[in-house]
């Protein structure tokens, strides 16, 4: 009797709902035998696989309990190995800050078949939704985009000359974030939006600038958020 393959299947499931889900990856999640998927993978999604699915929480969510990331590896190899069809269900696209590559090194090393599919990142998704355009003619010849989780390890005075900058993971820090960028030359008067649970039916949005949108948020938690910085942010009104 032939065993039967497994393979892993890196699925990014976009921003939030089932709406922003790829084509591909919509399928994928039909077929899974094994779902492991993220705190911020929203539930709607979890519903699409069969009822005979073993579905796992491993956590991911900045400031809550996780499965270390080595147990996560152990656990895809695992279960490919005994011939699943396994979706690693991540928020976002899988190569935006989503530790993809330990899990794919741990597969590879074991010889584990798989497969990257992207999603939509929410760096993306969240300014579009909040009708912000990260790049314009005149306002934004470009932008960035970075990860706060550890904020002293980013060169804020190169931060600080981009015309856009995108932060994710950066609610709890962004009183530290303004600081930064206010120290190394931007002006006050530079304007911020803050895009909490894009894509989701309870999105909010913040508006204001580095002078006041931390008096603004204070004692709301912002998590999971979207921070976007500059004078791009002023297109929403017209938008």
């Amino acid at each position: 009797m032939t065993q039967q393959t497994g393979k892993v299947y890196l699925v990014g499931s976009g921003p939030g709902n089932l709406t922003y889900l790829t084509v591909r990856g919509h399928q994928l999640l039909l077929q899974a035998e094994v779902l492991v998927y993220d705190g911020l993978v929203d539930r709607e999604l979890l519903g699409v696989v069969p009822a005979s699915c073993t579905r796992l929480a491993v956590g991911k969510r900045g400031g809550q309990p996780s499965m270390e990331q080595a147990e996560i590896n152990h656990l895809l190899v695992h279960y490919c190995r005994q011939g699943q069809q396994v979706v690693r269900l991540k928020s976002g696209d899988p190569f935006i800050f989503g530790r993809a590559h330990s899990e794919i090194q741990a597969l590879k090393a074991a010889n584990c078949d798989y497969e990257v599919i992207p999603g939509l990142s929410s760096a993306l998704a969240a300014p579009l939704l909040a009708h912000i355009p990260l790049t314009d003619p005149v306002l934004s010849r470009g932008f960035v985009v970075v990860s706060a989780h550890e904020p002293d390890r980013l060169d804020w005075e190169a931060l600080a000359r981009l015309e856009t900058l995108v932060v994710l993971m950066g609610g709890r820090w962004l009183p530290e974030i303004v600081h930064q960028l206010q120290r190394h030359g931007r002006s006050p008067l530079t304007p911020v939006a803050i895009i909490r649970w894009a894509g989701h039916p309870q999105q909010q949005i913040w508006e204001g600038t580095l002078a006041n949108i931390v008096n603004r948020t204070a004692g709301t938690s912002l998590s999971p958020c979207v921070i976007v910085i500059g004078e791009v942010v002023k297109l929403r009104a017209l938008l």
